[in-house]
């Protein structure tokens, strides 16, 4: 299934795209998408609905965060071969993992608003697995059963603050704004390989970034178990998995996001992003 959320900013309601392509209403059927809600029992529930019974949303409805109020948002850090090559970074031996905190959380469509005093905010598309059960201590063998489904993400950077400003690069990436989520977060059963995906970001429709989840250093499935090593994951919590080639930092020589550009981003089987900087 595809899910999404529509609405007001904080009073978006539950949906789900149809086989046709028409957005249908869930709020008669669950809450919303949340920590209480993404899990396996639930989904099983929803996917017996026929859809086409439901009311259409008008297609002019603002679409929201996919998940409402994760509990967590992590991330993984050059994660791509060829993005560490074009940083000049060494490619990690283990996940590099940093937070994103949930205030940067908006929809996929929604402005990206530079923040006071910042010189080097930047883009990143990147594929998210959002987690679908109490998750730790588990093999890499049996993530697939605790990942509910995936979603885009652009994980917007501060390249000053997370790189010259000491300390974790959590100051980088929690800006308000700093995480569109979405369109819909798909359920697994919907992608054939997520390690052969096609990710691709437009910056003023100029291609920017090309890549494919194969080059990925460390896979989804290992990603999982890794962390669950450090960190119990409940479900609602994001885990966005790294970036291929492209960013402003790797340009030579460098540039970023300024008030007018417009950010599109893709990713197989996952929908498309459309942001405007402001």
């Amino acid at each position: 299934m595809k899910l999404l959320r529509y609405g007001n900013k904080g009073r978006e309601k539950p949906a789900a795209l149809d086989k046709d392509g028409k957005i249908r209403d869930l709020s008669f059927h669950i809450e919303d998408f949340n920590s209480e809600n993404l899990n396996f029992e639930t989904l099983a529930k929803l996917q017996k609905i026929d859809l086409k019974s439901l009311p259409e949303v008008s297609n002019t409805s603002r679409i929201g965060p996919c998940i409402s109020k994760p509990g967590k948002f992590i991330g993984i850090g050059l994660n791509y071969s060829d993005h560490a090559a074009e940083t000049g970074a060494k490619p990690p031996s283990e996940p590099i993992v940093f937070t994103k905190t949930t205030n940067c959380v908006i929809g996929p469509n929604d402005d990206v608003l530079i923040p006071n005093n910042s010189k080097k905010t930047d883009w990143e598309v990147e594929i998210a697995f959002v987690i679908g059960k109490e998750t730790k201590y588990i093999r890499e063998e049996d993530a697939p059963s605790h990942i509910f489904g995936y979603c885009i993400v652009n994980d917007i950077s501060e390249r000053e603050w997370q790189i010259e400003k000491m300390g974790q690069w959590v100051k980088g990436k929690s800006a308000d704004t700093f995480g569109p989520i979405g369109p819909y977060l798909v359920t697994k059963d919907e992608i054939p390989d997520v390690q052969k995906l096609n990710l691709s970001l437009d910056l003023n429709n100029q291609r920017m970034q090309t890549g494919n989840t194969s080059k990925m250093i460390f896979g989804i499935n290992f990603i999982l178990s890794y962390l669950s090593n450090f960190m119990s994951l409940q479900p609602g919590d994001i885990v966005t998995t790294g970036t291929p080639p492209g960013v402003g930092l790797g340009k030579k020589p460098p540039f970023y996001l300024k008030p007018g550009d417009e950010m599109r981003l893709t990713i197989d089987y996952l929908g498309h992003q459309h942001q405007r900087v402001k």
